[in-house]
């Protein structure tokens, strides 16, 4: 597998180096997330005439892809593969300007142009877990994977980030200068901000759930889990459950969902599942966040009707190893993380409000509503003067 991996980057090198004379006229979105539309739109309506934007997407953003191209977009799937070598890997190499919203691995093997510009715009205002170089587990890798590792990180000429916070997590976790951090804020954020999102999020899920309204809603969203051995645990239930006044909404990642069963199991009415409701939907309805190591908190803190945040780390001694949490995380939470199924029930009867001002000002700084017209101003100039 490893041999295979190198024998990849190896020839989207070589297809890179074959093509490095072609015009730079083209804007290209790398997307795994959803959450970027309104940004990607707004990047469109004010690049140069003589620039095409084009949205490269993961299959698993089809509706947010869809979106895109009933605006007039042009988007193409892609996967890792021989098709994506050949067939957009030439593509990647006539753009003047690359925007990712991830790590992607692949762009450890493309070639280097001076003129192009590749922007790393992350998909997370904030973070409590590690990753990169932080990441517990990379320790173990291998000199090459850490070599394939470092490739990726350097392609980044930019990073956009919504506080000095979050650019510091970025010049430890991927050995990146500050330098590279561009203070601008999250563009995605902007739409916590903006009342009419929120009204229209709101009656957005009215119209699906209208059980919903006037209710305290509870939401538990924890963070994804890569281990097959993650289990919820016992007690959960009755303990989101604990005030009898509230409605407690379930969103799992997708590849957990099937450790909803052990909840379901209970048969308690008040509790929900809406899959087919978007997570940032459900934030604007949300009095109560209940979470733990998910940048979802740093989305919540910016809402007005957010009341109260729990970080219910059920499994903080093994998630310390296993990708590990930022060193100062204790410093700087809005709350005290909690470990036990009886101090959540304690947590959500008292419904004790939160105060996010120092969180915000730690992590939000530059998510003031305005990003994604200061984020798009940067890269139209940058098109405009090269």
């Amino acid at each position: 597998m490893k041999i295979l991996k190198v024998l990849y980057l190896w020839l989207i090198k070589l297809v890179s180096g074959l093509n490095l004379f072609r015009s730079r006229n083209k804007v290209i979105y790398l997307m795994s997330f959803d959450d970027n539309v309104d940004f990607i739109k707004e990047l469109a309506q004010k690049i140069p005439s003589k620039m095409t934007l084009i949205v490269l997407y993961r299959p698993d953003t089809e509706a947010a892809a869809t979106d895109l191209a009933a605006f007039g977009l042009i988007t193409r799937p892609f996967r890792d593969g021989v098709k994506f070598v050949f067939d957009l890997v030439p593509l990647l190499m006539s753009a003047k300007l690359i925007i990712c919203d991830n790590y992607y691995a692949f762009l450890g093997g493309l070639h280097r142009r001076r003129d192009t510009k590749i922007v790393q715009i992350w998909h997370a205002a904030g973070a409590i877990k590690k990753f990169g170089w932080e990441d517990r587990t990379t320790a173990n890798r291998s000199k090459s994977d850490k070599q394939r590792f470092q490739a990726v990180y350097d392609h980044f000429d930019e990073y956009i980030v919504a506080s000095k916070a979050m650019g510091n997590v970025f010049v430890t976790s991927y050995h990146e200068n500050f330098d590279k951090m561009k203070l601008l804020g999250y563009p995605r954020s902007d739409q916590y901000l903006d009342r009419n999102w929120q009204r229209v999020a709101r009656q957005r899920i009215y119209r699906a759930a209208p059980e919903l309204k006037d209710k305290r809603v509870i939401l538990y969203a924890p963070t994804y889990r890569p281990h097959q051995s993650f289990k919820l645990p016992v007690g959960l239930s009755d303990a989101l459950a604990a005030d009898a006044s509230a409605i407690v909404v379930v969103k799992l990642h997708p590849v957990l969902r099937d450790r909803e069963n052990a909840v379901r199991e209970i048969g308690n009415p008040r509790i929900k599942f809406y899959h087919e409701l978007a997570t940032s939907d459900l934030l604007a309805v949300a009095d109560t966040l209940v979470t733990d190591y998910s940048s979802v908190a740093f989305d919540f803190s910016l809402l007005p009707n957010a009341k109260s945040l729990i970080f219910f780390m059920f499994d903080n001694e093994q998630y310390q190893k296993d990708p590990g949490i930022q060193d100062d995380y204790l410093d700087w939470l809005p709350t005290k993380p909690i470990t036990t199924v009886h101090e959540l029930k304690q947590a959500i009867v008292a419904a004790k409000p939160t105060n996010f001002d120092d969180f915000n000002n730690w992590w939000n700084t530059f998510n003031d509503g305005h990003a994604t017209q200061r984020v798009v101003k940067r890269y139209v100039q940058f098109l405009k003067s090269h």
